[in-house]
């Protein structure tokens, strides 16, 4: 078996320059800008209800005091010209799933259609896997949710799996689709046992 290094402990100051943009630390005086891209019930729609709508001055405050501390180094401002347009993150998990992490993101809508999430997205995964040591990352996208599931194709994320009926938000029932991407260059994933659908039986 392959012997695992620790988790690397992210800088929390870490800088990620993508050219279009850069993934950095939340900061105070962020709360303006945060405000203006965030507060839009097309941004909301996606997500879960942690991330509110409307979203309020005082939501700014709280996130940008929460993420710029004990989230520094592991969720990051989208910031394109000196302005935090939206957001980009990892939630590692715990016990025996410390190697995995769920990615979340989101993106101003004046920022649509312009690669900005993709970018980020591939440049936080590689950062995850290849710098602090997560072997799976992986994201769930509401039934429906086509930018999404736009978006992880081009970071090189495949789909796994489909839970039926996992989500409700505002009263609608969705599926939701887990995609994953691996660390395939590791040793330890390439040498891990494998668990196909054809030797599961049930007796």
């Amino acid at each position: 078996m392959t012997a695992l290094q620790p988790l690397y402990t992210p800088d929390r100051d870490t800088v990620l320059d993508l050219g279009p943009c850069q993934l950095r630390r939340w900061r105070e005086g962020d709360q303006p800008s945060l405000l203006r891209h965030a507060n839009d019930a097309e941004v909301a729609r996606w997500l879960r209800d942690g991330f509110p709508h409307p979203y309020t001055a005082a939501d700014a405050d709280s996130w940008i005091e929460h993420a710029g501390v004990a989230l520094a180094g592991k969720a990051f401002a989208i910031d394109v010209g000196g302005e935090a347009v939206g957001a980009v993150g990892l939630m590692p998990g715990d016990d025996i799933f410390a190697r995995a992490a769920e990615v979340g993101y989101w993106l101003g809508r004046a920022y649509w259609g312009r690669g900005l999430a993709p970018l980020s997205l591939t440049a936080l995964s590689r950062y995850a896997t290849e710098q602090l040591g997560f072997l799976r990352l992986y994201a769930g996208v509401f039934a429906g949710n086509e930018r999404s599931v736009r978006v992880l194709q081009k970071a090189g994320y495949q789909l796994e799996s489909v839970r039926q009926a996992a989500i409700v938000k505002h009263g609608t029932v969705y599926d939701e689709a887990t995609w994953v991407v691996l660390a395939q260059s590791h040793p330890a994933v390439q040498g891990r046992k494998r668990w196909s659908s054809k030797e599961f039986h049930v007796g």
